[in-house]
């Protein structure tokens, strides 16, 4: 079967901030069947139009005038059941040590982390293309590299791509941003009573049946990762970048 992955993140900043504000980056990934790809985009269409969404929509677009909009988007994602599935990795930045096992380079530390999110949804006989939001790296092969490193680490599955676009251009990036950017919300506590955001938050709980927090491995419609730091280190070998 052929897959696609779209992904966004939501505070990277933190795994270098010497004054965090917040205790978790977030990097989310929306996971559906590349066939399913046109009838998706289209239904997404189909909402925005129907509340007069122009632009962009995302996480941080939620305002009390497109209120109901975002709550239908989550609802409508929450009702596709299997076909539409998310997965998130939540980084403590208070267990991150840059300096011992990144090279002291953010950046490598956020890919490293990119490739523990995608690694574990990666079965067998299977074909991956992966779209990232876009985002200016010091090095040029990170997302060459974080290809050949899945690919390499699921031998019986295919990653063909990893490939960056702007969330401009593509509604499913917003989308993950919106699922991102709420997940890190709950996450880090940082919730606005009676704000727009807060009861769209509060709507999909209500959904879901839960509050937004760590599940167990084999959640699959809305799975939380938690990575755990403090017993050892994502050891991942990658090379130092080199230039194209």
């Amino acid at each position: 079967m052929k897959f696609e992955v779209y992904c966004d993140e939501s505070r990277p900043d933190l795994l270098s901030s010497t004054k965090p504000q917040g205790r978790f980056m977030v990097i989310g990934s929306l996971w559906l069947e590349a066939k399913e790809r046109d009838t998706i985009k289209a239904e997404i269409h189909k909402l925005r139009d129907e509340y007069k969404i122009g632009g962009e929509f995302k996480w941080q677009k939620v305002s009390p005038s497109r209120q109901e909009f975002y709550e239908q988007i989550v609802e409508w994602f929450n009702a596709k059941g299997d076909l539409l599935r998310f997965r998130c990795i939540a980084v403590d930045q208070s267990q991150v040590n840059l300096k011992l096992y990144h090279e002291n380079d953010q950046e490598l530390g956020f890919y490293k982390f990119y490739y523990q999110l995608l690694h574990h949804w990666i079965l067998d006989f299977n074909e991956y293309a992966v779209f990232v939001d876009f985002k200016s790296n010091r090095c040029r092969d990170r997302l060459a590299v974080l290809r050949r490193s899945l690919d390499y680490s699921n031998l019986s599955s295919v990653v063909g791509s990893v490939q960056a676009i702007r969330s401009e251009e593509s509604v499913l990036i917003q989308l993950v941003d919106v699922l991102t950017g709420m997940a890190a919300y709950r996450l880090n506590a940082q919730i606005s009573a009676d704000s727009a955001k807060a009861e769209v938050l509060n709507h999909f709980e209500r959904l879901r049946g839960s509050e937004i927090a760590h599940t167990y491995r084999g959640e699959q419609k809305f799975n939380v990762f938690q990575i755990n730091l403090k017993g050892g280190v994502v050891r991942w070998r990658i090379p130092h970048c080199s230039i194209w």
